[in-house]
């Protein structure tokens, strides 16, 4: 990503978003998110309000999908998961919640009863500051149950970040990681394992990542010539993978435990069917803290 700017791939996933919030019937909707269209520049927000319309609407994730397969209906499915799983939190009364490299993820605004907790946005500056300047327009002023934490996770440490920022580490969090570690060096995944392996017994991370065949070439998928080269267009590409096979002992040896690890197959068959298919590289995991003897 560019020093100065936002992320483009956070602009896409806002379109993606933005795209569902507006599909009809209202009733097959995955989720609203209200927020989406604000965080798109003048020709992706034209693409939505066509996408309003009866019919032509329908063509436009059409193309999307044909374009880059599996990318939006991936993402918005992986966006239902997500959003699902931090109710389940929330239910369970989790007191913290941290969203590392937000973007323009809006959970901390949407998502019935999060603003009972205390919600750590933690992400780059530039993408933050974009971020921020929308929501006090949008909201008229910054939510109090929100902390942003500006962090370049290549060169700034998270935990000097967070304590800083007055996170509690004597209460149990959920931490959400979501398309973050595929833009990452390894020592940068590591450390923050490492740091939430720190974390209160019973803490949650749901962190995404993509299969390490698709960087070291050990691995063929469906779709990621075009997918490749949109990344390197945007000047954001991808630099780590896991192979779903080590992931275990990838986390066991960070002090760490794998609870579930899910590919873009599964999530996107539990809320849209098995019709779809494309970017079978890209899974989401859950990690937990266990306790403590």
């Amino acid at each position: 990503m560019r020093a100065r700017r936002s992320s483009r791939t956070a602009e896409f996933m806002a379109l993606f978003r933005a795209l569902e919030s507006v599909r009809r019937p209202a009733s097959a909707r995955l989720f609203d998110d209200p927020f989406a269209p604000a965080f798109l520049g003048p020709s992706l927000r034209a693409v939505v309000a066509v996408s309003r319309l009866p019919v032509v609407g329908r063509i436009v994730p059409l193309y999307i999908d044909r374009r880059w397969p599996g990318a939006r209906s991936s993402g918005i499915a992986r966006t239902r998961l997500i959003d699902d799983l931090l109710g389940e939190a929330l239910r369970d009364g989790v007191e913290q919640v941290v969203i590392l490299g937000a973007g323009f993820d809006c959970r901390a605004y949407r998502i019935a009863g999060v603003e009972r907790c205390r919600v750590f946005e933690v992400d780059h500056p530039a993408t933050q500051a974009v971020k921020t300047a929308r929501l006090g327009r949008l909201l008229g002023g910054l939510p109090a149950h929100v902390v942003f934490v500006p962090l370049d996770f290549g060169q700034q440490a998270i935990d000097r970040a967070l304590n800083a920022s007055g996170f509690d580490r004597s209460a149990r969090a959920f931490y959400i990681w979501e398309g973050v570690t595929n833009y990452l060096t390894e020592a940068a995944v590591d450390a923050t394992l490492r740091y939430f392996a720190t974390a209160v017994s019973g803490s949650r991370l749901l962190f995404t990542y993509v299969h390490r065949g698709l960087l070291d070439g050990s691995a063929a998928f469906e779709g990621t010539e075009e997918l490749v080269a949109t990344l390197r267009r945007a000047d954001e590409p991808w630099t780590f993978g896991i192979d779903p096979a080590t992931l275990p002992a990838f986390l066991a040896a960070r002090g760490l435990a794998l609870a579930a690890d899910m590919g873009a197959a599964d999530y996107r068959a539990r809320y849209l069917g098995r019709a779809m298919s494309g970017y079978e590289f890209y899974r989401a995991a859950v990690a937990e803290v266990p306790g403590r003897t």
